[in-house]
């Protein structure tokens, strides 16, 4: 874990354990804290510990508490999904063997005889993996949802007779068409409306302008190689989404990437960009990118923006934030982890984020300089190609956005917003006491529980949904092999009385499933800020 200012004792002698925040290792690390406590009045941590200490140069640049965990996979937890993977490989391989002498049928595309002198189209492993591994949890993916979207679904019943490949619906399924303008908004897709909400977004983020795209997914991909090209170099967070890596990959952009959060890692290539220059000629970089996440969806930590900043004004970068998972959820006012940290917007040169998750809607935005967004219009492929957005869901996002803001004449935005921090502390600080492994930052409402063993991803999800719950639950090659995870996202909705009914759920499931897999229990009576006499020891 991590302290700032605000979290450590006055004498200033508690050794910190993670290395600038976050793992030094992809599994994590969360030494005992009161061990190095004792040792406190030594000055010093033991020697084997003093490589994981936090950098104290930064602490100046936080105001605010900044706590993150991850703990350490137990050994034996590991051993264990090891071995479930590689006994479901086993199998997964006999079942090869019989599908190739016709004996068991083969429901999955594959290359036909002919071509088999051709270049494949499928990847072999990723192809095995779907085949034998992911369709026996498939039922656990894209539940069809019959209601609206609020703190309570509804889930449509489905059923499949041969092993997950097909699903057949047990109710009737009404489709409505939306209506919508079919045009670019270069030619007659434009409206005022549109125009409308953008003028709104820049003035929600506090930049002067902002420009909006149909899809979350192209804002990302489309719009990174309008800003970068060759010549120009991009340093990426490793756990940067999809669509970061995708957009970086069709820039044709050179691109390094540094450890997660790791700000020792990101200054050294920033560094090495500036005083090496490009590869042979050793020109200056035309242009270095920064690009971060505020929230990471599936770690749920947040982006160390002032430290991130620093460093950018320092080598006279640019930054690329993607809030994505945290504008509209993060912040005092729900402005995001600029607003979270107290920063200038002005310090960010390029705002990404979507109105798919706070704004209950669709599509993307770009908010900067208004030079910036004026380039993008016209050389953007996502501006240039892709349908305008629709006017009702345009309607949406200006109705959403302005509660958050107030603007609305009620106070029902802020209330939502500070209880959805109350909402996020409580479901974190429940989990930990229960005994389950959660990741991330204790203020981030993306809370990861992780279940690590491959048969126990299918499980869980399964074992929830008879109890009335729907999760989200994760696996590879979403994440590491041995990290399966189940991963929910609290809600401003959510009543204290429903999450405890999750949370009661959660934990008889978990008992079920043996998946309380953490050595240090949380005192019940945890109290903020942290101190580091919170966590106790428990035996494996």
């Amino acid at each position: 874990m991590t302290e700032s200012p605000a979290t450590k004792p006055a004498n200033g002698d508690v050794c910190q354990r993670v290395k600038n925040g976050l793992k030094p290792e992809r599994n994590g690390l969360l030494k005992s804290l009161h061990r190095c406590h004792e040792r406190q009045s030594k000055h010093h941590c033991h020697p084997e510990e003093e490589e994981v200490h936090a950098a104290s140069h930064h602490d100046s640049l936080y105001s605010r508490p900044f706590v993150e965990s991850f703990e350490e996979t137990p050994m034996l937890v590991a051993v264990l999904t090891y071995m479930g993977y590689g006994i479901l490989t086993i199998f997964g391989y006999l079942r090869d063997f019989l599908r190739h002498w016709k004996i068991e049928r083969c429901h999955i595309a594959r290359e036909k005889e002919e071509q088999k002198d051709f270049v494949p189209l499928y990847q072999d492993f990723e192809n095995f993996y779907t085949r034998n591994l992911y369709m026996r949890i498939r039922d656990n993916w894209n539940r069809p949802i019959c209601s609206v979207p609020g703190a309570k679904v509804d889930l449509m019943e489905r059923a499949s007779h041969d092993y997950n490949w097909t699903f057949e619906y047990t109710a009737e399924v009404t489709i409505k068409y939306g209506v919508g303008v079919a045009s670019t908004r270069q030619e007659i897709g434009n409206l005022d409306r549109h125009e409308d909400m953008e003028k709104l977004v820049a003035k929600f983020l506090g930049v002067e302008s902002a420009m909006a795209f149909g899809m979350g997914f192209a804002t990302n991909s489309m719009n990174i190689p309008a800003l970068t090209g060759k010549g120009c170099l991009i340093l990426s967070d490793e756990l940067n989404h999809a669509s970061l890596v995708l957009g970086a990959r069709l820039s044709g952009s050179t691109i390094r990437v540094f450890k997660h959060n790791n700000m020792q890692s990101l200054e050294k290539l920033l560094r090495e960009a500036i005083v090496h220059g490009q590869p042979r000629t050793h020109r200056p970089w035309k242009k270095i990118l920064i690009v971060v996440e505020g929230i990471y969806s599936m770690e749920g930590s947040i982006v160390r923006l002032p430290e991130v900043i620093a460093l950018k004004k320092r080598y006279r970068a640019y930054l690329y934030l993607d809030e994505a998972h945290s504008i509209g959820a993060l912040g005092p006012r729900g402005r995001g982890v600029v607003d979270y940290f107290g920063l200038d917007p002005r310090d960010v040169d390029v705002m990404m984020g979507t109105f798919t998750k706070s704004f209950g809607a669709a599509g993307g935005y770009i908010a900067g300089k208004r030079e910036l967004i004026e380039y993008l219009r016209s050389h953007s492929h996502s501006a240039v190609y892709a349908t305008s957005m629709s006017p009702p869901v345009v309607e949406q996002i200006i109705t959403s956005m302005k509660c958050i803001m107030g603007e609305d004449g009620t106070t029902i935005g802020c209330d939502r917003v500070r209880q959805l921090a109350e909402n996020t502390v409580y479901f974190r600080k429940r989990l930990r006491e229960m005994g389950f492994i959660i990741y991330g930052n204790e203020d981030s409402p993306v809370v990861p529980m992780m279940l690590y063993m491959p048969a126990k991803i299918g499980a869980f999800g399964r074992e929830m949904l008879k109890r009335d719950i729907g999760v989200v639950v994760v696996g590879f090659p979403a994440t590491p092999i041995i990290e399966s995870r189940a991963r929910f996202c609290i809600s401003a909705a959510h009543t204290k009385e429903m999450l405890d009914r999750a949370l009661s759920v959660i934990s008889e499931v978990g008992d079920l499933l043996q998946l309380k897999y953490s050595r240090h229990r949380i005192q019940p009576s945890m109290a903020r800020p942290f101190d580091d006499n919170m966590y106790e020891d428990i035996d494996d």
